[in-house]
């Protein structure tokens, strides 16, 4: 590992089984994430971004040890923490958060909020109430709440202040790494600007580095520094934000882009030709698993998965119409 990097993904899988039992084999295996790699550096924010059901939460909780992978290495500030036991772990949960997608359901409403906030305090030990408590009554101002909310119930308060508490519970044992799992997708849109540029803020003042998890390619741009785009568990493009924004190469990642409303009406997109939805993950088509639903698709692209080209020293694609000849000229 750099040491500029903090966090390493090498070729990190997990695959769930289906059906099956004490005395029987799994009759089948859902391929949530197959082979995914990449490097986060320091103060950082790395996006991570494709549709509903593409494995990007079941690899932000395997990044946590939330769920454990079934193969693959995760690097942590250069530790091999892919394969620690549960107690072996705990050393490294102050360093590591999580902001969870929905904060109605990730917040429990038979406590208080100082109680909310404090709890991973209290799991790590070694500070009593009075510390905990003003170590809460300090972050959850930062996060634009006050103080006097720490009396009161998660459902006292509106979705968006919900995720701000949310976001103060990961920050009250001062992390260094925080996988935000789709942190705005359910909260309004006038909201979403504002949570967004709290964690942008945030990201400064605490020297954080974020693995941003989102379906919209438009929030990711907006916070992070480099975005990958995954699809059916893989990869299939990484780039810098602006980079992959301006110059995409993979299809799929042009599909997202046309996706994005633009408020523009002299800066029209033209409409990308994909149909169908996600194949199936537990029998993944043959080939590029994109080809299915990709307008562009070759005849290599049905028979063969494409393995990456590096486009830029840190633009890298994995499709085969890149392979020699560029998208470009494909279309």
């Amino acid at each position: 590992m750099s040491p500029e990097e903090i966090l390493s993904i090498e070729n990190l899988v997990k695959h769930f089984p289906l059906g099956g039992g004490l005395f029987s084999k799994p009759r089948a295996w859902v391929k949530a994430v197959d082979g995914v790699s990449f490097q986060v550096r320091k103060g950082e924010a790395f996006g991570l971004v494709g549709e509903s059901g593409c494995g990007k939460t079941t690899l932000g909780q395997m990044i946590i040890r939330l769920i454990d992978p079934t193969s693959g290495s995760i690097r942590f500030q250069g530790k091999e923490i892919g394969s620690l036991s549960r107690q072996e772990m705990h050393p490294f949960r102050r360093k590591l958060q999580i902001i969870f997608q929905d904060p109605y359901s990730s917040l429990n409403p038979r406590m208080k909020v100082e109680a909310i906030v404090t709890e991973p305090l209290q799991a790590q030990g070694g500070m009593d109430r009075a510390r905990r408590r003003r170590a809460a009554a300090e972050i959850i101002q930062k996060v634009g709440l006050r103080e006097i909310d720490l009396l009161k119930y998660p459902h006292e308060f509106s979705g968006g202040q919900r995720q701000r508490i949310g976001i103060a519970r990961a920050l009250c044992v001062r992390p260094e790494l925080i996988v935000a799992d789709e942190p705005v997708s359910a909260l309004d849109v006038s909201i979403q600007a504002q949570v967004i540029n709290l964690l942008d803020d945030l990201k400064e003042d605490f020297d954080l580095s974020y693995v941003f998890i989102s379906h919209d390619i438009g929030v990711v741009e907006h916070i992070c520094d480099r975005i990958a785009v995954m699809y059916l568990g893989r990869i299939v493009e990484a780039a810098p934000a602006s980079k992959l924004t301006l110059a995409s190469r993979h299809p799929y990642t042009q599909a997202l882009l046309a996706a994005v409303p633009k408020p523009d009406p002299h800066n029209r997109v033209r409409p990308f030709a994909m149909e169908g939805d996600v194949p199936n993950p537990i029998d993944p088509p043959a080939g590029c698993a994109f080809h299915p639903r990709c307008p562009h698709a070759l005849g290599v692209c049905r028979e063969k998965r494409p393995t990456g080209v590096t486009v830029d020293a840190d633009h890298q694609v994995a499709c085969w119409l890149n392979e020699g000849r560029g998208l470009e000229s494909a279309v």
